[in-house]
C-alpha cells in the first residue's frame, strides 16, 4: 500500500504558507552571509572586536526597535510593515555589499537591524493570530522549520560565493530579500488578517499593560530570555572556546556537535509543535526547559569529546520544544492585534542573546568556563520552575482560563 503525500499546510490558513515560503528565502540569504560577513569586515584591516561589532550592531538595532516595530504593525497592518521591513533590509544589504570602508559597513548593517525587527514582529503577529490554539505550535514549527532548513543550506552557497568575492554574498542576500518582500506584498494583498486595521480595530489593540498583567505572558518573556541566553548567547560565545581551548577538540569536531544539534532540532520540531497543541503549553515548556538544563549540566562536567556530542543531542531535543512553546503561549493570550506585545516578546529573546556573551565572558575570564556553565544551568533551572508554574493557556485544553 502506497503512502499518500500529506500537505503539511492543508490545515492552516493561507497566510501561514506565505510566511513559511518567504522566510525560507530570508533564511537562505542570512545563512549565505553568516560565514563570510566577518571575513568581509576583516578585509578592511580591523581587529576582532571591530569584527564582532558588525554582528552586535545588527542584533542591538533589532532589540532597540522592537516596540517601534510593534507600534508600526498596530497602525499600518502586518502586510505593509512585513514587506517594507524585508525590502529595507534588502536595500541595506546592497549598500553593505558596496561599502568602501569599515564605518560604512557598520552603519549599513546596524540600520538593517531595524528592518529585520519590522518584518519579524509583523510575521509573528500574523502567525500567532492566523490559527487557533489547537494548531498554533504546529504553525510555529513549520515557520521555524523553514528557517532552519534555509539556514543550513545558506552557508554552503556563501562559502562558494566567497571564492568569487566577499561582497557577493551580501548582494545575493539582497536579491533573495527582494523575492521575499515581493512575495509577501503580493500573496498577502487580499489578507484581511494582515491588512491595515480599521479605527475600531486599532482602538481594540491589546496594550502592553494589559499583556503584562497576564502571568502566562510574563512567563513566556522569562522563558524566551533564558532560552536565548543559552541557545544563542552561551552556545555562540564561550562554548566554542571551551571545547577548543580546554577539551582540545578541533574546530571541525565542534562543528559536528553543532550540526547534530541542528539535525535533532529539525527532526523533532514538527513533533514538538504537535505535542504542544495536543497536550498543552505547560507540558512542552517543562520538557523543553528540563532537557536544556540537563544539557548544560552535562557541559559543565564535560571532560571528553563524546560528552559534548551527548549534550548536543540533548539540547537539540529540548530546543525543539522551546522554539515553539513560548511564542505559542503569547498567541494563546493575545486577543486581537498586539504588535507591541509581540515586539516586547521578540526583545526578550534578543536581550538574552546579547547579554549572555558579555556576562558569561566575564565569568569565564575570571573564574573559568565551568562556573559560567553552572551559572547558566542555575538560570535555566529558573526557567524550569517558571514552566512548572505556568497556567495552561489553551482555551480548548481542560477548559482552563489563560488569565
Amino acid at each position: 500500500m502506497k503512502n499518500k503525500f500529506t500537505n503539511p499546510f492543508a490545515e492552516f490558513p493561507r497566510e501561514v504558507g506565505v510566511l513559511v515560503f518567504a522566510s525560507f528565502f530570508v533564511a537562505v540569504g542570512f545563512g549565505i552571509i553568516s560565514p563570510t560577513l566577518p571575513l568581509f569586515a576583516r578585509s578592511f584591516g580591523v581587529n576582532n572586536a571591530q569584527v564582532g561589532a558588525i554582528l552586535s550592531a545588527f542584533a542591538f538595532a533589532r532589540f532597540a526597535t522592537g516596540l517601534i516595530s510593534g507600534k508600526l504593525v498596530d497602525h499600518f497592518g502586518e502586510r505593509l510593515v512585513y514587506s517594507f521591513g524585508i525590502g529595507f533590509v534588502s536595500l541595506t544589504s546592497f549598500a553593505a555589499g558596496m561599502a568602501q570602508n569599515y564605518e560604512q559597513l557598520l552603519i549599513f548593517r546596524a540600520v538593517g537591524g531595524f528592518g529585520s525587527s519590522m518584518f519579524s514582529v509583523a510575521a509573528g503577529s500574523i502567525l500567532l493570530r492566523a490559527v487557533d490554539d489547537d494548531h498554533r505550535a504546529r504553525a510555529q514549527s513549520l515557520y521555524n522549520g523553514s528557517f532552519l532548513v534555509g539556514m543550513m543550506a545558506g552557508p554552503v552557497v556563501g562559502g562558494a560565493l566567497s571564492v568569487v568575492s566577499l561582497r557577493a554574498p551580501l548582494i545575493i542576500y539582497g536579491f533573495l530579500l527582494i523575492a521575499a518582500s515581493a512575495s509577501g506584498a503580493i500573496l498577502l494583498r487580499n489578507s484581511v488578517l494582515a491588512a491595515k486595521p480599521t479605527a475600531t480595530q486599532e482602538r481594540a489593540t491589546i496594550t502592553l499593560k494589559s499583556a503584562l498583567a497576564l502571568s502566562p505572558y510574563r512567563s513566556a518573556l522569562i522563558i524566551s530570555f533564558i532560552t536565548s541566553w543559552v541557545l544563542f548567547g552561551m552556545s555562540r560565545s564561550i562554548l566554542p572556546l571551551f571545547m577548543v581551548e580546554e577539551i582540545k577538540v578541533t574546530p571541525s569536531f565542534m562543528g559536528l556537535g553543532f550540526t547534530i544539534t541542528t539535525i535533532i532540532n529539525g527532526v523533532f520540531l514538527l513533533r514538538a509543535g504537535k505535542l504542544s497543541d495536543l497536550n498543552g503549553r505547560r507540558y512542552s515548556a517543562v520538557i523543553g526547559t528540563s532537557f536544556v538544563t540537563l544539557s548544560i549540566f552535562a557541559l559543565a562536567f564535560t571532560t571528553k569529546p563524546w560528552h559534548f556530542i551527548a549534550a548536543s543531542v540533548i539540547v537539540g531535543f529540548g530546543g525543539a520544544f522551546l522554539s515553539t512553546t513560548p511564542s505559542a503561549i503569547v498567541g494563546d493570550v493575545l486577543e486581537g492585534k498586539g504588535g507591541q506585545v509581540i515586539g516586547l516578546f521578540q526583545m526578550s529573546g534578543d536581550a538574552g542573546a546579547m547579554v549572555a556573551p558579555i556576562i558569561l565572558g566575564f565569568i569565564s575570564d575570571h573564574y573559568g568556563y565551568r562556573p559560567a556553565f553552572l551559572v547558566t544551568a542555575v538560570l535555566m533551572s529558573v526557567a524550569v520552575l517558571v514552566a512548572t508554574k505556568l497556567p495552561e493557556t489553551r482555551a480548548s485544553h481542560l477548559g482552563q482560563s489563560s488569565k
